[in-house]
């Protein structure tokens, strides 16, 4: 008999594709942790077949929530009930989960994770204060996750590089939410103009930044530098980048980081406070994913710091 036909509680990551996604060590790591006895599973799903997920995976299946991949992080908010404060200033989702609202009914609602991914990816990586000069490549959903993230560290303006701005406009209505100063330029010019930046973000796919600083001067010292993309690592973009002097850190720090307030979310706890043993939690989460252990403790960024920041 499997644990799902034995009522055991669990958790999905939704994506298209999924196969490949380190988030089921993440979450089975945390939980065996925690004591607590709940699966977590990778779920195929393209954007029509989103309504039939959230038919068929309900809180009253055992279901306590979904992680959400690309290319669903915009198309699922219209399954939602509810989105955070936070999941509305940023503009996409990658966490749903259930709890009750005001009227005592349970509701699902839309979060984001991945901006605390970012900053504690970025925190742990040695980067402190607020950015001054900070720079994203790319203008997808990610992007905009990334955004939010520079402007809860204290950056006040944001360049982003792209191939075609006119594509980006999620990226740009972020910014007016969320109160920054934006300006694009193309995805060709960033080898000029790299050492310019504290801080870089580059949310392109595996593989399609390799050549970015192909022609970069090498008299020039690079700051810091996360790759979203963890597969191969280090990728070539961060070996041209430590080689000018750049610090660098990868999209599996930013995975682990968000995977914790998923785990809080998902086991009912609060994400502006630390899990139960969470030194523990951690040292599990990272080692299942090869990550060395670190006495690094993260912080959460969510509505109550955004709101008291």
């Amino acid at each position: 008999m499997s644990r799902h036909e034995t009522g055991c509680p669990k958790a999905f990551v939704l994506g298209h594709p999924i196969k490949h996604s380190k988030s089921p060590l993440l979450h089975r790591a945390a939980y065996r942790a925690l004591g607590v006895d709940m699966d977590y599973e990778r779920l195929d799903t393209r954007e029509d077949q989103l309504a039939d997920v959230f038919a068929l995976h309900t809180p009253e299946h055992g279901t306590r929530g979904f992680s959400v991949t690309m290319p669903l992080k915009s198309a699922v908010k219209e399954h939602l009930d509810y989105l955070t404060p936070f999941a509305q200033a940023v503009g996409v989702v990658n966490t749903v989960y259930w709890r009750h609202d005001v009227d005592g009914r349970l509701a699902s609602w839309g979060d984001n994770t991945d901006v605390s991914g970012i900053v504690n990816a970025l925190r742990q990586a040695g980067l402190v204060g607020n950015p001054q000069r900070a720079a994203i490549i790319g203008g997808g959903g990610t992007a905009t996750a990334a955004l939010a993230a520079l402007s809860a560290m204290g950056a006040e303006g944001v360049r982003v590089f792209v191939r075609d701005a006119s594509r980006a406009q999620g990226v740009a209505d972020a910014a007016t939410r969320l109160g920054l100063n934006l300006d694009f330029s193309p995805i060709d010019s960033f080898a000029r103009s790299y050492a310019e930046f504290d801080v870089t973000i580059c949310t392109l796919p595996a593989g399609a930044a390799d050549q970015l600083l192909a022609t970069a001067n090498r008299g020039r010292s690079a700051g810091y530098l996360l790759d979203v993309s963890y597969d191969p690592w280090p990728s070539v973009l961060a070996g041209e980048w430590e080689s000018r002097g750049g610090t660098v850190t990868s999209g599996l720090e930013m995975l682990m980081y968000q995977a914790v307030d998923q785990v809080k979310l998902f086991t009912g706890h609060d994400r502006s406070h630390p899990l139960p043993r969470q030194k523990e939690v951690l040292a599990a989460m990272r080692q299942a994913v090869g990550l060395p252990i670190t006495g690094f403790e993260p912080e959460s960024v969510n509505e109550l710091t955004w709101l008291t920041r």
